[in-house]
């Protein structure tokens, strides 16, 4: 890991403040002003342009609320800590609806320091054992704008009174401000017409959220935590790179969909960063004799449906990889 480390710092200390973070941020600045493109297509009696008005909303919201909070969540976003704490409450909470703290510890401190050790980093989080295939698959994720904010509820009960409070305000004034804007601006007349905007807007890209999400961990080797491997070694096998596609990358970036196996060494490198140096680390895995795991979105989707049983309801069986514990 710290040969690797060394080729990567090589590459970041050579690239300019653009390239680190300024990229990035020039496309979340993109996000929010299709957002308000959006707002103005809903005006329209045109059917048509009424319907792009809520694609350009949802792909907006995924952008801001996927990548942004993804990146703001690692400090990926500016090299000041004072910033970065700033821009994690903004997108995790105002725009994203969830407690920043809980979303930082859950996904920072548990998936990416324990990625596929089984009871920690395991991504258990996405299992449902209860549902089928399909209606897990294609059905189940629609419920994520409505079950975002009810698990956040569940979390500020048991946080810090001043920090539950502030998460509560700011969760409030993101749902409450998106609602506000519909009336105001996109011209709803009633609350029910203004609600099932924001929730088909928030929904949209809510299932291939939920697909990226397991692809790239389940399916993989799974850990104990007394049996782990080194970092690197822990990270070749149990992560996965999806193709880039150029609507998934805008939605969620890449360090989601086709740098994931990047993120997870460097997680606190952009987007942008993360797949300035992709050539880098698949030749030196590969030079290691270390897995470089790809495939594809239709590929993952099969496994998933044909092996439904095994890999969302079954525990899986801890991976023993002989002589490199």
């Amino acid at each position: 890991m710290r040969e690797l480390s060394g080729l990567v710092q090589t590459v970041v200390r050579g690239s300019s403040w653009w390239e680190r973070h300024g990229i990035d941020g020039g496309l979340l600045g993109l996000a929010f002003l299709s957002l308000a493109a959006g707002f103005f297509c809903l005006q329209s009696d045109n059917r048509l342009l009424f319907c792009l008005g809520i694609f350009i909303q949802g792909a907006a919201h995924s952008t801001i609320t996927v990548k942004g909070s993804h990146m703001a969540s690692h400090y990926a976003l500016t090299e000041s800590r004072f910033w970065s704490r700033i821009w994690a409450v903004f997108f995790i909470e105002i725009c994203g609806s969830f407690p920043a703290h809980e979303g930082v510890h859950n996904h920072v401190k548990l998936h990416h320091a324990y990625t596929n050790v089984i009871g920690l980093g395991d991504s258990s989080v996405w299992k449902i054992p209860a549902l089928s295939r399909y209606i897990y698959l294609f059905l189940a994720p629609l419920a994520l704008p409505i079950l975002t904010p009810l698990v956040a509820l569940g979390f500020l009960k048991d946080m810090e009174y001043r920090r539950a409070l502030r998460s509560l305000c700011f969760i409030s004034l993101g749902l409450y401000g998106h609602y506000w804007l519909l009336l105001e601006i996109s011209g709803f007349q009633s609350a029910g017409s203004a609600l099932c905007c924001m929730f088909f807007t928030r929904a949209i890209f809510a299932i291939p959220f939920i697909h990226v999400n397991i692809f790239q961990h389940i399916g993989l080797p799974m850990f104990s935590l007394d049996k782990k491997p080194k970092r690197i070694q822990q990270m070749s096998h149990s992560v996965l790179n999806l193709p880039r596609h150029p609507l998934l990358d805008w939605a969620f970036g890449h360090s989601i969909v086709n740098c994931h196996v990047e993120h997870h060494l460097f997680p606190n490198l952009s987007d942008h960063m993360c797949l300035k140096i992709k050539p880098i680390v698949s030749q030196y895995l590969m030079e290691k004799n270390l897995p470089y795991n790809e495939d594809s979105y239709l590929s993952r989707l099969q496994l998933f449906i044909q092996q439904y049983e095994e890999l969302m309801v079954h525990v899986p069986p801890i991976t023993q990889l002989v002589g490199i514990q």
